[in-house]
């Protein structure tokens, strides 16, 4: 079968192009954005997430709410890199927001809370970016980072103990989404797959009992798929409320 000349230079265009489509996932998104009133300037322990306090706190209080970008809830704990567009008020760099909630807003991709707005603007300038209410952003996704954190898995205060579990991860690092979670079930020899209840709260009743051996299923921006074991991840006497630590964290 003959190849055509034409046919030739399109495959080739094609090969030299693929780099250039890999990095455009890594380019800049252009929306807008605004902000949320909050009485301490940081984030709100009550956001669709489901993080409690965490959420008002983590990253120092810049979060943020999104909608598209919520998926479901997969987007929770998600991390982007967002910058204003108005040169004379917004630094180069921008900052980084953690999501913890769900909000839709005029035409926006983020509302804020008031610590992180503040920290797109210049030294001395953030009082002049409040008074626009809305503005140009351009965003990326990007690694989250806790140098000095292990994944956690909270009992969410919504649990009984023993009839209902409740589970929310914390302190999710790098790139990667929680897209499944199962518990062994010992007297049957086979993995129970929990509820994604709202947000990053993953939920069963009746879970077995005695201390829980616990699976979850990580899937990465290429599209590939992996399985976490973390084995007596929570004690057989767990308590809402509670945080157990993986003494392990992801990295991509």
């Amino acid at each position: 079968m003959g190849f055509s000349l034409s046919h030739y230079s399109c495959f080739l265009c094609v090969i030299m192009l693929l780099p250039l489509l890999c990095k455009c996932q890594d380019t800049f998104t252009y929306s807008r954005a605004t902000y949320y009133g909050s009485p301490d300037c940081l984030g709100t322990p009550t956001g669709a997430c489901g993080f409690g306090e965490y959420g008002r706190n983590v990253n120092g209080g810049k979060v943020g709410a999104v909608s598209r970008l919520y998926r479901n809830g997969t987007g929770c704990g998600a991390c982007y890199q967002v910058r204003c567009k108005i040169p004379n008020l917004c630094t180069e760099d921008g900052m980084r927001v953690v999501v913890t909630d769900h909000g839709e807003g005029d035409h926006t991709d983020f509302i804020l809370s008031p610590r992180g707005f503040s920290m797109l603007a210049l030294p001395n300038m953030a009082a002049d970016l409040f008074a626009y209410g809305v503005v140009g952003i351009e965003y990326r996704r990007v690694p989250c980072q806790y140098p000095n954190s292990n994944l956690l898995f909270k009992v969410h205060e919504h649990s009984r103990f023993p009839d209902y579990l409740a589970l929310v991860m914390l302190y999710q690092a790098g790139l990667s989404d929680i897209t499944a979670v199962e518990i062994w079930q010992e007297d049957c020899q086979e993995w129970k797959g929990m509820r994604k209840s709202y947000g990053a709260v993953w939920d069963m009743a009746n879970p077995p009992k005695g201390g829980v051996n616990l699976r979850f299923q990580v899937s990465g921006r290429g599209g590939g798929q992996k399985w976490v074991l973390l084995r007596d991840l929570i004690p057989a006497d767990w308590k809402p409320g509670f945080s157990y630590d993986s003494a392990f964290q992801l990295d991509d």
